[in-house]
């Protein structure tokens, strides 16, 4: 594996400490903050470790970010074994710094079932991933303005489809769409391709607020923080092969943007739903 996945890899494999609680141990990355992503990815993990049955995978997860989670410091996931039905396992897990809640989440594992299929497709016309430039060379016009945030490693490849986020500023748009996967090849553990892909649904969505609005998080004239994240797992996958990440913005009010996003996997499945609320306050008037 590519050094940076590696690092994600062990960040995923939680502690256990005692029976129902876990410990992440905090990333090596230069951040004012814990990315949420990374937190999100954790939970999950604890949640799924508390699952007996091998066969139940996650289908759902709801969650909220309460708190900026400090950097360098290792999290506590407590989770709450809510049911576990003849179908349906639900569990809770808050996680927790400084003795305080930085986040929730609720999620609902599913035993395997056939049933009726159909789904929406994705918009067609997308170029290949391969024909398109890492972030290194896509943002390399740049690298100066990002400084560290451009040398940083990368577990995820991501390839953007419809230009750079500089490149977009000024030019309102309705969405965007963006290839990415695990920069390696994961272990077959569906438990940790889907804490992967819960990972990396963080990195892009959000952004995607701004874009009818011709902005860019690279601005600096909008603060920005996840608020809440939702995410329906539809069918299987991996996250070291390329997934389309198709987004939409819904809403900007309030100094609140929603988006949505459609995860496909290269031979046109839907996989994943994603939507998530998050602040996008102006902090200068334009």
């Amino acid at each position: 594996m590519h050094s940076a996945l590696d690092e994600l890899v062990s960040l995923l494999d939680l502690e256990q400490i005692e029976i129902n609680i876990f410990r992440g141990r905090p990333s090596d990355e230069n951040r004012q903050r814990v990315f949420g992503g990374q937190v999100a990815g954790q939970a999950l993990m604890a949640a799924a470790r508390t699952i007996d049955e091998p066969d139940r995978r996650v289908h759902s997860l709801h969650a909220y970010f309460l708190r900026a989670g400090t950097q360098g410091r290792p999290i506590l996931y407590e989770v709450d074994r809510i049911r576990d039905g003849t179908s349906f396992s639900t569990r809770r897990v808050v996680a927790i710094q400084h003795g305080k809640a930085i986040f929730n989440l609720h999620a609902s594992f599913q035993r395997r079932e056939d049933g009726l299929e159909y789904q929406v497709d994705a918009d067609g016309g997308v170029p290949d991933p391969e024909s398109l430039p890492d972030f290194t060379t896509r943002m390399e016009p740049f690298r100066e303005q990002l400084g560290d945030w451009y040398l940083r490693p990368r577990p995820i490849d991501q390839r953007y489809c419809d230009g750079s986020p500089f490149d977009r500023r000024g030019n309102p748009l309705p969405g965007q769409r963006v290839w990415f996967r695990a920069d390696g090849r994961l272990p077959d553990d569906v438990v940790l391709h889907d804490c992967v892909a819960t990972y990396a649904s963080d990195m892009t969505l959000l952004d995607t607020a701004l874009l009818p609005h011709g902005l860019s998080w690279f601005d600096g004239s909008v603060q920005m923080a996840s608020l809440d994240h939702a995410m329906w797992f539809h069918r299987d996958f991996r996250a070291d092969d390329w997934l389309l990440y198709q987004q939409a913005s819904i809403s900007t009010s309030g100094s609140r943007g929603l988006a949505e996003g459609r995860i496909y996997s290269r031979d046109g499945r839907l996989v994943i739903t994603v939507v998530q609320e998050g602040l996008t306050r102006l902090t200068r008037s334009r």
